[in-house]
């Protein structure tokens, strides 16, 4: 499994924010976000080959119970199965971040944290706007997650006409309960997160799902790492 980076921090968004969590961000996603906070991790050469017991074991320096597993795109990566069942051995509530974009079955994780792609991800480059459009958004497989794991869903909120399409993919998903359901605002820096806030806030209040918080970037400004 090439794995980007390992570290110690809080849990920066969903319901289990400001929980210290260990994170474990796996290399390669298919999907190219124009507001990407991660982006050196895309690629999936971008880290090192570790095993799963070498990944535990780095885990375990941190007297520390939650894991978050994210990436890149964990999910499309079917050795997430054996690392889930290693680290649920441990002891330690884990977390998957995922984009919604591919379904493995029996994966023992605690809880999947789903933010489906909405068209205001979709990169201002052609080539990677084709890429990404092809592959952002499978309400299948969303469907299926839901069904068989303990969710949550955070939408990325742009602008104000982000609702619509918000709605569009619950209605059309079909099985999705609204107080699983999250809306943060898109945000690289705490500058743009504090401009934001207030208008997913409304948004938030008129449409009665539960605002996202970007600990992370409150906190640090997107430093990498934390």
């Amino acid at each position: 499994m090439i794995v980007n980076e390992i570290f110690h921090s809080l849990q920066g968004e969903g319901f289990l924010a400001g929980v210290p969590s260990v994170f474990v961000r796996q290399a390669g996603c298919p999907l190219r976000c124009r507001w990407c906070d991660t982006k050196y991790a895309w690629d999936e050469d971008a880290g090192q080959e570790r095993g799963i017991d070498e990944i535990v074991e780095a885990v375990e320096q941190w007297p520390c119970r939650f894991v978050v597993v994210t990436g890149g795109e964990p999910m499309v990566n079917f050795e997430i199965r054996q690392l889930m069942r290693e680290l649920k051995a441990a002891d330690r509530h884990v977390t998957i971040e995922t984009a919604g974009i591919a379904y493995i079955p029996d994966v023992p994780c605690d809880l999947m944290s789903i933010s489906p792609k909405l068209s205001n991800s979709v990169p201002a480059e052609a080539e990677l706007a084709t890429i990404h459009k092809d592959s952002r958004l499978d309400l299948a497989v969303l469907g299926e997650l839901i069904a068989n794991y303990h969710y949550q869903l955070k939408f990325v909120v742009d602008t104000v006409n982000d609702l619509a399409e918000i709605q569009e993919v619950i209605e059309q998903t079909g099985n999705i309960d609204p107080e699983m359901v999250m809306l943060m605002p898109q945000a690289v820096t705490r500058d743009e997160l504090s401009a934001k806030s207030p208008m997913v806030a409304e948004i938030c209040k008129s449409a009665g799902f539960a605002f996202c918080q970007r600990l992370h970037i409150l906190l640090w400004d997107h430093k990498k790492g934390k």
